[in-house]
């Protein structure tokens, strides 16, 4: 049987069904169109709050977004002056009560006791360690070993200052610890860093979180401090200029679970509009026996990949 519609024109050189163009414009995927700028550093603990909320916005909206995460230097060293009198923080041993309460607010657990048995004395070492990650091995390996760190030291006490951990942290991404730390220490590292400085002042970031979206015509909006999923999604619909923004749906937790490899009940709940009451029996319909180990720490509970 003939099929009247399949035409070859010897005029377009078109095989295909009649009625195509010679010229359209199509939309296959969407462009990328905002630049957004999470201005950051390892041992900010309000970026560690805001880990459930960034992480369902990435999720959802991140087919609009390019990501830069940029290291911002909130601590070089201890000493001459107060680091943050607004928050009453003039030495390490302010900083534990202080994380403790952010913690306990967001529920996205610190223990705090390390700033006071062995501090950290400079945010600068694994935020030069994140830059050489991110050199080497791309934007997403880097995001890994900056969440990684922020669990190490809020969650489980561990001093990310210290070589022996940045190295630890590093090989647990499959990585060379001992020489992405090595050059991180280098004046390669302390180079890398320095041009992150320079971007987070040339953005105007002078607390941490800092979340910049900027689009095609520069036109941007800037959110300090940790804020709700609405509050960023209101940013994003601003700057393309009222269009309205679609996000994708969120990803099964098996998924998501196998991917982060660690989740505290915060970040579910969260990420799946779920009351903390709904949880125990989400996990249960949404994971395969025998596939996570759930845990508690400091009165919240986690769960972790087997």
């Amino acid at each position: 049987m003939t099929n009247n519609n399949l035409i070859c024109d010897l005029e377009t050189g078109v095989c295909a069904v009649s009625g195509e163009e010679g010229m359209e414009v199509i939309n296959l995927t969407p462009k990328k169109t905002i630049d957004l700028y999470y201005v950051t550093d390892p041992i900010c603990s309000h970026c560690w709050a805001l880990e459930p909320t960034l992480r369902r916005f990435l999720q959802q909206y991140g087919h609009y977004i390019n990501i830069h995460t940029v290291m911002g230097g909130l601590l070089e060293k201890w000493g001459g002056g107060p680091v943050d009198p607004a928050n009453g923080i003039f030495g390490p041993q302010d900083v534990a009560g202080h994380w403790r309460e952010v913690g306990e607010h967001y529920r996205m657990p610190i223990d705090g006791s390390l700033m006071i048995n062995n501090p950290v004395q400079s945010s600068f070492p694994p935020s030069r360690v994140f830059k050489v990650i991110q050199k080497h091995h791309g934007d997403e390996n880097a995001f890994t070993y900056l969440r990684r760190a922020r669990e190490a030291l809020f969650a489980f006490n561990q001093n990310i200052g210290e070589t022996s951990v940045m190295i630890d942290i590093v090989n647990e991404l499959g990585l060379n610890g001992e020489s992405i730390v090595k050059e991180a220490e280098s004046q390669i590292g302390q180079q890398l860093l320095q041009e992150d400085f320079a971007l987070t002042a040339k953005l105007g970031a002078r607390g941490f979180p800092t979340i910049i979206m900027v689009n095609e015509d520069n036109k941007g909006v800037k959110i300090v401090g940790s804020r709700s999923l609405e509050y960023y999604v209101s940013g994003l619909t601003k700057i393309l200029n009222g269009e309205e923004v679609k996000p994708k749906q969120q990803p099964p937790l098996s998924k998501l679970l196998a991917q982060e490899k660690l989740l505290f009940a915060k970040e579910i709940e969260v990420m799946y509009d779920l009351k903390a009451t709904e949880l125990p029996a989400f996990a249960e319909s949404e994971l395969a026996p025998g596939t996570i180990e759930e845990k508690e720490l400091l009165g919240e509970k986690y769960f972790v990949q087997k």
